[in-house]
Protein backbone atom coordinates (compact mmCIF):
# COMPACT_ATOMS: atom_id res chain seq x y z
CA UNK A 1 0.00 0.00 0.00
CA UNK A 2 1.31 3.41 -0.93
CA UNK A 3 2.06 5.54 2.11
CA UNK A 4 0.77 9.13 2.32
CA UNK A 5 3.86 10.82 3.68
CA UNK A 6 2.98 13.97 5.65
CA UNK A 7 5.88 15.66 3.88
CA UNK A 8 3.90 15.36 0.63
CA UNK A 9 1.02 17.42 2.08
CA UNK A 10 1.23 21.08 1.17
CA UNK A 11 -0.56 23.02 3.93
CA UNK A 12 -0.88 26.01 1.59
CA UNK A 13 -2.66 24.05 -1.12
CA UNK A 14 -6.45 23.77 -1.30
CA UNK A 15 -8.27 20.90 0.40
CA UNK A 16 -9.98 18.56 -2.03
CA UNK A 17 -13.20 16.81 -0.98
CA UNK A 18 -12.62 13.07 -0.67
CA UNK A 19 -14.96 12.10 2.16
CA UNK A 20 -12.19 12.67 4.71
CA UNK A 21 -12.00 15.47 7.25
CA UNK A 22 -10.15 18.37 5.63
CA UNK A 23 -9.54 16.20 2.59
CA UNK A 24 -6.58 14.53 4.28
CA UNK A 25 -5.08 11.58 2.35
CA UNK A 26 -4.24 9.33 5.32
CA UNK A 27 -5.46 5.75 5.52
CA UNK A 28 -6.70 4.19 8.74
CA UNK A 29 -3.41 2.35 9.13
CA UNK A 30 -1.41 5.57 8.76
CA UNK A 31 -3.56 7.60 11.12
CA UNK A 32 -3.07 8.60 14.74
CA UNK A 33 -6.49 10.22 15.20
CA UNK A 34 -9.75 8.75 13.93
CA UNK A 35 -12.92 10.78 13.54
CA UNK A 36 -15.83 8.43 14.20
CA UNK A 37 -19.13 9.79 12.78
CA UNK A 38 -22.38 8.50 14.29
CA UNK A 39 -25.51 9.67 12.37
CA UNK A 40 -28.09 9.12 15.11
CA UNK A 41 -30.69 11.41 16.71
CA UNK A 42 -33.60 9.03 17.32
CA UNK A 43 -34.54 10.42 20.75
CA UNK A 44 -34.15 14.12 19.97
CA UNK A 45 -36.89 15.92 21.88
CA UNK A 46 -36.93 19.35 20.23
CA UNK A 47 -35.20 20.35 16.98
CA UNK A 48 -34.22 17.54 14.61
CA UNK A 49 -31.26 17.30 12.26
CA UNK A 50 -28.27 16.33 14.41
CA UNK A 51 -28.06 12.97 12.63
CA UNK A 52 -26.82 15.03 9.68
CA UNK A 53 -24.26 16.83 11.83
CA UNK A 54 -21.26 14.62 11.13
CA UNK A 55 -21.82 14.90 7.37
CA UNK A 56 -22.14 18.68 7.65
CA UNK A 57 -18.89 18.85 9.61
CA UNK A 58 -16.98 16.73 7.10
CA UNK A 59 -18.29 18.76 4.16
CA UNK A 60 -17.48 22.10 5.80
CA UNK A 61 -14.02 20.97 6.92
CA UNK A 62 -12.48 21.24 3.45
CA UNK A 63 -12.47 25.02 3.67
CA UNK A 64 -10.46 25.00 6.92
CA UNK A 65 -6.75 25.72 7.03
CA UNK A 66 -4.72 22.66 8.07
CA UNK A 67 -2.36 24.92 10.00
CA UNK A 68 -3.31 25.04 13.69
CA UNK A 69 -2.13 28.03 15.72
CA UNK A 70 -1.83 25.91 18.88
CA UNK A 71 -0.39 22.64 17.55
CA UNK A 72 2.75 22.63 15.40
CA UNK A 73 2.38 21.06 11.93
CA UNK A 74 -0.98 19.57 12.81
CA UNK A 75 -1.47 18.31 9.25
CA UNK A 76 1.30 15.77 9.88
CA UNK A 77 -0.49 14.11 12.81
CA UNK A 78 -2.53 11.74 10.65
CA UNK A 79 -6.31 12.27 10.74
CA UNK A 80 -8.62 9.65 9.31
CA UNK A 81 -12.41 9.72 9.05
CA UNK A 82 -14.41 6.52 9.19
CA UNK A 83 -17.09 6.32 6.49
CA UNK A 84 -20.58 7.25 7.65
CA UNK A 85 -22.47 3.99 8.10
CA UNK A 86 -25.50 4.11 5.84
CA UNK A 87 -27.21 1.25 7.70
CA UNK A 88 -27.03 3.20 10.94
CA UNK A 89 -28.34 6.32 9.21
CA UNK A 90 -31.28 4.40 7.67
CA UNK A 91 -32.09 2.74 11.00
CA UNK A 92 -32.06 6.14 12.68
CA UNK A 93 -34.59 7.52 10.22
CA UNK A 94 -36.99 4.67 11.02
CA UNK A 95 -36.50 5.01 14.77
CA UNK A 96 -36.83 8.78 14.61
CA UNK A 97 -40.32 8.43 13.10
CA UNK A 98 -41.41 6.06 15.88
CA UNK A 99 -39.90 8.24 18.60
CA UNK A 100 -41.66 11.28 17.22
CA UNK A 101 -45.01 9.49 17.68
CA UNK A 102 -44.09 8.68 21.28
CA UNK A 103 -43.12 12.27 22.03
CA UNK A 104 -46.29 13.66 20.43
CA UNK A 105 -48.39 11.20 22.44
CA UNK A 106 -46.89 12.56 25.66
CA UNK A 107 -47.20 16.18 24.57
CA UNK A 108 -50.91 15.53 23.97
CA UNK A 109 -51.35 14.47 27.61
CA UNK A 110 -50.25 10.84 27.68
CA UNK A 111 -47.51 9.38 29.88
CA UNK A 112 -44.53 7.28 28.93
CA UNK A 113 -45.69 4.55 31.34
CA UNK A 114 -48.99 4.11 29.49
CA UNK A 115 -49.42 0.65 28.01
CA UNK A 116 -50.48 2.25 24.72
CA UNK A 117 -46.95 3.25 23.80
CA UNK A 118 -44.94 0.54 25.57
CA UNK A 119 -44.38 -1.55 22.40
CA UNK A 120 -43.01 1.47 20.55
CA UNK A 121 -40.85 2.47 23.51
CA UNK A 122 -39.36 -1.01 23.64
CA UNK A 123 -38.46 -0.74 19.94
CA UNK A 124 -36.65 2.58 20.47
CA UNK A 125 -34.85 1.48 23.63
CA UNK A 126 -33.71 -1.76 22.03
CA UNK A 127 -32.46 0.10 18.95
CA UNK A 128 -30.61 2.61 21.12
CA UNK A 129 -28.99 -0.19 23.09
CA UNK A 130 -27.85 -1.84 19.87
CA UNK A 131 -26.47 1.52 18.70
CA UNK A 132 -24.49 1.75 21.96
CA UNK A 133 -23.16 -1.77 21.41
CA UNK A 134 -22.10 -0.89 17.87
CA UNK A 135 -20.29 2.27 19.01
CA UNK A 136 -18.62 0.26 21.78
CA UNK A 137 -17.46 -2.47 19.40
CA UNK A 138 -16.12 -0.02 16.84
CA UNK A 139 -14.37 1.96 19.58
CA UNK A 140 -12.74 -1.18 20.97
CA UNK A 141 -11.41 -2.08 17.52
CA UNK A 142 -9.87 1.37 17.14
CA UNK A 143 -8.45 1.45 20.66
CA UNK A 144 -6.88 -1.96 20.05
CA UNK A 145 -5.00 -0.29 17.17
CA UNK A 146 -3.85 2.50 19.54
CA UNK A 147 -5.96 5.12 17.78
CA UNK A 148 -7.12 8.32 19.43
CA UNK A 149 -10.86 8.67 18.86
CA UNK A 150 -12.96 11.75 18.29
CA UNK A 151 -16.61 10.74 18.01
CA UNK A 152 -18.74 13.09 15.93
CA UNK A 153 -22.50 12.97 16.53
CA UNK A 154 -25.36 12.80 16.17
CA UNK A 155 -27.24 13.69 19.34
CA UNK A 156 -25.64 13.51 22.75
CA UNK A 157 -26.78 9.96 23.43
CA UNK A 158 -24.26 8.44 21.02
CA UNK A 159 -20.91 8.57 22.90
CA UNK A 160 -21.90 6.12 25.65
CA UNK A 161 -20.28 3.18 23.83
CA UNK A 162 -16.98 5.06 23.55
CA UNK A 163 -17.09 6.00 27.23
CA UNK A 164 -17.67 2.34 28.08
CA UNK A 165 -14.78 1.21 25.89
CA UNK A 166 -12.45 3.71 27.56
CA UNK A 167 -13.61 2.59 31.00
CA UNK A 168 -12.16 -0.84 30.22
CA UNK A 169 -8.74 0.68 29.47
CA UNK A 170 -8.41 3.16 32.31
CA UNK A 171 -8.86 2.44 36.02
CA UNK A 172 -10.50 5.81 36.30
CA UNK A 173 -10.94 8.97 34.29
CA UNK A 174 -12.87 12.21 34.44
CA UNK A 175 -15.33 13.76 32.03
CA UNK A 176 -15.15 17.43 31.15
CA UNK A 177 -18.61 18.20 29.81
CA UNK A 178 -19.26 21.48 28.02
CA UNK A 179 -23.00 21.78 27.61
CA UNK A 180 -26.06 23.94 28.11
CA UNK A 181 -27.76 20.97 29.79
CA UNK A 182 -26.81 18.68 32.67
CA UNK A 183 -28.05 15.54 30.83
CA UNK A 184 -28.66 13.78 34.14
CA UNK A 185 -32.28 12.78 33.52
CA UNK A 186 -33.28 9.18 34.09
CA UNK A 187 -34.84 7.76 30.92
CA UNK A 188 -36.20 11.10 29.70
CA UNK A 189 -39.59 10.70 27.97
CA UNK A 190 -39.26 6.97 28.58
CA UNK A 191 -36.13 6.69 26.42
CA UNK A 192 -33.48 4.82 28.42
CA UNK A 193 -30.70 6.22 26.27
CA UNK A 194 -32.04 9.71 25.67
CA UNK A 195 -29.75 12.54 24.66
CA UNK A 196 -30.86 14.10 27.97
CA UNK A 197 -29.64 11.05 29.91
CA UNK A 198 -26.08 10.58 28.69
CA UNK A 199 -24.40 11.66 31.93
CA UNK A 200 -26.93 9.81 34.09
CA UNK A 201 -25.93 6.67 32.21
CA UNK A 202 -22.23 7.52 32.17
CA UNK A 203 -22.16 7.77 35.96
CA UNK A 204 -23.19 4.13 36.12
CA UNK A 205 -19.65 3.36 34.94
CA UNK A 206 -17.65 3.05 38.15
CA UNK A 207 -14.42 4.00 36.34
CA UNK A 208 -15.72 7.53 35.78
CA UNK A 209 -14.37 9.27 38.83
CA UNK A 210 -15.24 12.90 38.07
CA UNK A 211 -17.91 14.69 36.05
CA UNK A 212 -17.18 18.39 35.61
CA UNK A 213 -20.05 20.18 33.89
CA UNK A 214 -19.28 23.60 32.41
CA UNK A 215 -21.67 26.16 30.96
CA UNK A 216 -24.89 24.44 32.02
CA UNK A 217 -27.88 26.73 32.22
CA UNK A 218 -30.95 24.56 31.65
CA UNK A 219 -31.72 21.71 34.06
CA UNK A 220 -34.49 20.07 36.08
CA UNK A 221 -34.93 19.91 39.83
CA UNK A 222 -34.18 16.20 39.71
CA UNK A 223 -30.87 16.89 37.98
CA UNK A 224 -29.92 19.38 40.68
CA UNK A 225 -30.63 16.79 43.33
CA UNK A 226 -28.69 14.06 41.54
CA UNK A 227 -25.67 16.32 41.11
CA UNK A 228 -25.73 17.26 44.79
CA UNK A 229 -26.02 13.61 45.82
CA UNK A 230 -23.13 12.39 43.66
CA UNK A 231 -19.74 13.49 44.95
CA UNK A 232 -18.24 12.93 41.49
CA UNK A 233 -20.27 15.79 39.98
CA UNK A 234 -19.01 19.38 39.86
CA UNK A 235 -21.14 22.19 38.43
CA UNK A 236 -19.90 25.38 36.81
CA UNK A 237 -23.12 26.99 35.66
CA UNK A 238 -23.12 29.71 33.04
CA UNK A 239 -24.63 32.16 35.53
CA UNK A 240 -21.94 31.54 38.14
CA UNK A 241 -19.16 31.94 35.60
CA UNK A 242 -20.67 35.09 34.12
CA UNK A 243 -21.25 36.61 37.56
CA UNK A 244 -17.60 36.06 38.42
CA UNK A 245 -16.53 37.61 35.12
CA UNK A 246 -18.74 40.66 35.71
CA UNK A 247 -17.00 41.10 39.07
CA UNK A 248 -13.55 41.05 37.49
CA UNK A 249 -12.63 37.40 37.92
CA UNK A 250 -10.49 36.55 34.91
CA UNK A 251 -11.21 33.51 32.72
CA UNK A 252 -7.78 31.97 33.37
CA UNK A 253 -8.55 31.72 37.07
CA UNK A 254 -11.93 30.17 36.33
CA UNK A 255 -10.29 27.65 33.99
CA UNK A 256 -7.86 26.67 36.71
CA UNK A 257 -10.75 26.10 39.11
CA UNK A 258 -12.45 23.85 36.56
CA UNK A 259 -9.28 21.90 35.76
CA UNK A 260 -8.43 21.40 39.44
CA UNK A 261 -11.59 19.29 39.69
CA UNK A 262 -10.32 16.84 37.07
CA UNK A 263 -7.97 13.83 37.35
CA UNK A 264 -4.99 13.21 35.07
CA UNK A 265 -6.94 11.38 32.35
CA UNK A 266 -9.80 13.40 30.88
CA UNK A 267 -12.50 12.63 28.35
CA UNK A 268 -14.11 15.70 26.78
CA UNK A 269 -17.81 15.55 25.99
CA UNK A 270 -18.65 18.67 24.00
CA UNK A 271 -22.27 19.41 23.23
CA UNK A 272 -22.11 22.33 20.84
CA UNK A 273 -25.04 24.01 22.58
CA UNK A 274 -22.56 24.72 25.38
CA UNK A 275 -21.49 27.58 23.11
CA UNK A 276 -23.47 30.75 22.61
CA UNK A 277 -26.25 29.97 20.07
CA UNK A 278 -24.65 32.45 17.67
CA UNK A 279 -22.17 29.65 16.92
CA UNK A 280 -24.77 26.88 16.64
CA UNK A 281 -28.15 28.41 15.70
CA UNK A 282 -29.65 25.15 14.43
CA UNK A 283 -28.62 22.85 17.26
CA UNK A 284 -31.42 20.71 18.67
CA UNK A 285 -32.02 22.55 21.96
CA UNK A 286 -30.42 26.03 21.90
CA UNK A 287 -30.26 28.04 25.13
CA UNK A 288 -29.33 31.75 25.48
CA UNK A 289 -25.95 32.40 27.09
CA UNK A 290 -23.04 30.01 26.84
CA UNK A 291 -19.34 30.12 26.09
CA UNK A 292 -17.65 32.08 23.36
CA UNK A 293 -15.80 29.87 20.85
CA UNK A 294 -12.33 31.07 21.83
CA UNK A 295 -13.27 30.94 25.50
CA UNK A 296 -13.88 27.20 25.11
CA UNK A 297 -10.64 26.77 23.14
CA UNK A 298 -8.69 28.54 25.88
CA UNK A 299 -10.13 26.15 28.48
CA UNK A 300 -8.99 23.10 26.48
CA UNK A 301 -5.59 24.69 25.79
CA UNK A 302 -5.12 25.36 29.51
CA UNK A 303 -6.09 21.77 30.29
CA UNK A 304 -3.30 20.54 28.02
CA UNK A 305 -0.76 23.06 29.29
CA UNK A 306 -1.09 21.83 32.88
CA UNK A 307 -0.35 18.29 31.73
CA UNK A 308 -3.74 16.59 31.67
CA UNK A 309 -4.11 13.79 29.12
CA UNK A 310 -7.13 13.86 26.83
CA UNK A 311 -8.03 10.20 26.23
CA UNK A 312 -10.90 10.79 23.83
CA UNK A 313 -13.67 13.21 22.98
CA UNK A 314 -17.07 13.58 21.43
CA UNK A 315 -18.62 16.54 19.67
CA UNK A 316 -22.39 16.28 19.47
CA UNK A 317 -25.59 18.13 18.61
CA UNK A 318 -24.27 19.94 15.55
CA UNK A 319 -27.18 20.35 13.17
CA UNK A 320 -27.12 21.93 9.71
CA UNK A 321 -29.73 24.40 8.53
CA UNK A 322 -32.28 21.99 7.07
CA UNK A 323 -34.18 24.83 5.37
CA UNK A 324 -31.14 26.28 3.64
CA UNK A 325 -28.47 23.75 2.54
CA UNK A 326 -26.20 26.60 1.45
CA UNK A 327 -25.91 27.78 5.06
CA UNK A 328 -22.85 25.91 6.36
CA UNK A 329 -22.30 27.98 9.51
CA UNK A 330 -23.08 25.20 12.01
CA UNK A 331 -20.91 22.72 10.11
CA UNK A 332 -18.17 25.32 9.81
CA UNK A 333 -18.05 25.95 13.55
CA UNK A 334 -18.34 22.24 14.28
CA UNK A 335 -15.46 21.40 11.93
CA UNK A 336 -13.19 23.99 13.51
CA UNK A 337 -14.05 22.76 16.98
CA UNK A 338 -13.52 19.10 16.02
CA UNK A 339 -10.10 19.90 14.55
CA UNK A 340 -9.02 21.81 17.66
CA UNK A 341 -10.21 19.05 19.98
CA UNK A 342 -8.42 16.40 17.93
CA UNK A 343 -5.15 18.33 17.78
CA UNK A 344 -5.21 19.20 21.47
CA UNK A 345 -5.85 15.52 22.22
CA UNK A 346 -2.73 14.64 20.26
CA UNK A 347 -0.72 17.40 21.96
CA UNK A 348 -1.78 16.13 25.37
CA UNK A 349 -0.30 12.70 24.55
CA UNK A 350 3.08 14.23 23.74
CA UNK A 351 2.90 16.39 26.85
CA UNK A 352 2.04 13.37 28.96
CA UNK A 353 4.84 11.28 27.46
CA UNK A 354 7.45 14.00 27.86
CA UNK A 355 6.51 14.58 31.49
CA UNK A 356 6.61 10.88 32.43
Amino acid sequence: MKQSSPNLIDPDDISRPNGQFLGFPYSLEESTIVFFPVPWDATTSYGAGTAKGSQAIIEASVQLEPTDYHVYEAWKIGHYTLPIDEKIRAKNDKMRAIAKNIIEYQEAGGHHNDSTIQPELEIINEASEKLNDWVYEQSCLLLDQNKLIGLIGGDHSVPFGLMKALSERYNHYGILQIDAHADLRNAYEGFTYSHASIMHNALKLSEISHLVQVGIRDFSQGEIEQAKADKRAYWFTDWEMKNKAYQGYVWLDQCQEIINCLPEQVYISFDIDGLNPHFCPHTGTPVPGGLDFNQAIFLIETLVKVGKQIIGFDLCEVSPNLKNPDDEWDGNVGARLAYKLANFMFASQRKNQSSS
